[in-house]
């Protein structure tokens, strides 16, 4: 495991950002049948789903989410130094979807943009990774994580086509000499590859459609295994005691093993956060989503005490224990569908 801390960076805000598509219990019961639909939705906690519409894509939720985060803080686009986007369903192939963004955006011309391809674990990287890099890079760094999952997913997969939703979010960072210390937990295991991947519409398997694999009974077992032990590390890492810790935030992938997780490391469920029902497993944005959905009020308040912890594809882990708030901007908004044309071509040169 890597050990790590990181002082002197404080989160400003958080917006998260779903498409409007909706998929329910009802809509999978047509296609599963009633019972089956209802057993899984009682098994992880999930409702519904939220689901891009035909042409949306990754960073046009990304776009939205930033856009109303630097309203909201008053930022202007070009005091920027730092953009750090974290997906597994890019755009396009190249160049990274981060640098879509970039002029998207409309950042200043030599910000230092970065694509991470990681999941569920992908936010904890990426704020160790936009935490290092910001005070070489400059003052302030935009964070965006998301994921457009459902388009990975063959609809009649009765093991991801339940779980998996579309968001994104975007968190702000600036340097601040006051700012407590972020410590962190990371580490992966890369036998665990093949039990969640999509191996297909890649370099190796071109013809393969991308298609969502996912063998619950692995994912269960690495995150029982791994979990509890990088989490405490992160408290450790801070010095706290699970008593000093006001909001559990962990990977949104199933209720019921939030609540066993929350249990396991003796956090009370009154502080344990649960905010997948309406929205699914949403990878790389699902801790950011369930702190603007449920801690807006607590987090726009004061200072609260956070400990994050995101698990899954790699295998790959991270856990960071930070104090963030009061928070000037943390909100959820909604991309309505509709369709998205492709990026432009650069212009032809013109004849020799």
């Amino acid at each position: 495991m890597v050990a790590s801390r990181i002082d002197g960076v404080c989160v400003r805000g958080i917006v998260g950002c779903v498409p409007d598509g909706r998929e329910t219990v009802a809509d999978l019961a047509r296609r599963f049948g009633e019972e089956a639909a209802r057993k899984v939705a009682a098994a992880t906690g999930i409702e519904e789903r939220r689901i891009v519409a035909p042409g949306q894509c990754t960073s046009d939720l990304a776009e939205a989410a930033a856009r109303r985060l630097l309203d909201g803080l008053g930022w202007e686009p070009d005091s920027i130094d730092l953009l750090v986007l974290v997906t597994q369903t890019h755009d396009q192939t190249l160049p990274g979807t981060a640098s879509l963004l970039h002029r998207r955006l409309g950042l200043r011309k030599g910000a230092a943009v970065l694509d991470i391809t990681h999941g569920c674990s992908g936010f904890v990287y990426g704020l160790w990774v936009a935490g290092g890099m910001l005070r070489p890079a400059g003052r302030r760094a935009l964070l965006l994580v998301g994921d457009t999952t459902s388009r990975l997913i063959d609809p009649e997969d009765r093991a991801v086509a339940p779980l998996f939703g579309d968001g994104a979010a975007a968190v702000a960072l600036e340097l601040d000499e006051r700012a407590e210390p972020i410590a962190f937990d990371l580490g992966s295991d890369g036998a665990g590859a093949p039990y969640l991947a999509a191996d297909g519409g890649a370099m190796r398997h071109p013809d393969r459609p991308a298609r969502l694999f996912m063998d619950g009974t692995q994912v269960f077992a690495f995150t029982l295994r791994e979990v509890p032990g990088s989490v405490r590390a992160a408290l450790d890492g801070a010095g706290w005691t699970t008593d000093m810790v006001d909001h559990l935030v962990l990977h949104q992938a199933n209720a019921q093993m939030i609540r066993h997780l929350g249990q396991k490391l003796g956090v009370a469920a009154d502080r344990t956060v649960v905010a997948l029902r309406e929205v699914g497993n949403t990878s790389s944005a699902s801790i950011p989503l369930a702190l603007a959905a449920s801690l807006t009020d607590s987090l726009t308040a004061g200072p609260r005490r956070l400990l994050l912890s995101g698990f899954g594809v790699g295998w790959s882990w991270g856990s960071a224990a930070l104090v963030a708030g009061p928070l000037a901007v943390c909100e959820t908004v909604v991309l309505p569908g509709r369709k998205y044309p492709a990026e432009s071509a650069a212009p032809a040169s013109p004849a020799a």
